[in-house]
């Protein structure tokens, strides 16, 4: 916890000028209440669902497959770890309530960016840790952030995080969207889910 914490607070810092800089931009839309994509990676789509899903700003968060080529993919197809789909979510905002730069904060405070495919009990490369940018701001503003981070040596292995363009996104089976809020005692839930939540509303 006290990682996550400190984490969250360098990255506070980080962000300053450039937040200020999405703020400028973003007062311009808040009349319109326009809406903003964000796509991440960060391990098991279940949890990094139900983590952006407490976020205030958020609209709605999907899980989903993203970064492969082959069409309409599958769970099934996904968990072979033979394509180059991630379980993502792709998570929908107002950008006048929440910077893109806050949501980077929360994905690189709320998983291990160094792990490489794979998170915790979860392996395999649908795993691994990747921001696929929408235009050349979110790309900025992840590279920006991931120099930072890895110029402050916060973790003692470099960060394996994959920042790419967005090109596809496949949403997921019914049963895998809202899992957690469905699933609260399923095992999963219970040792992996929960604690991390739980982390993530102390810091």
């Amino acid at each position: 916890m006290k990682q996550s914490v400190a984490i969250l607070l360098f990255l506070s810092m980080v962000f300053v000028a450039c937040s200020n800089t999405q703020q400028h931009s973003t007062n311009k839309r808040t009349m319109t209440q326009s809406i903003d994509t964000a796509t991440f990676g960060s391990g098991c789509f279940w949890c990094s669902e139900a983590i952006f899903e407490r976020v205030k700003g958020v609209v709605r968060v999907t899980s989903g497959y993203s970064g492969g080529t082959k069409p309409h993919p599958d769970y099934q197809l996904v968990s072979s770890g033979h394509t180059r789909y991630a379980e993502v979510v792709q998570i929908f905002y107002h950008p006048d309530e929440i910077a893109y730069t806050d949501l980077l904060k929360i994905f690189w405070g709320t998983h291990d960016p160094t792990m490489v495919n794979r998170q915790g009990v979860d392996i395999g490369p649908q795993y691994r840790s990747v921001i696929f940018y929408h235009n050349n701001k979110q790309k900025e503003w992840a590279e920006q952030a991931k120099k930072k981070l890895e110029e402050a040596q916060i973790w003692t292995k470099p960060i394996a995080t994959e920042i790419s363009p967005y090109k596809n996104f496949y949403k997921a089976e019914k049963h895998h969207q809202n899992y957690y809020k469905e699933n609260p005692t399923a095992g999963y839930c219970r040792f992996v889910i929960t604690p991390k939540i739980k982390k993530f509303d102390t810091v």
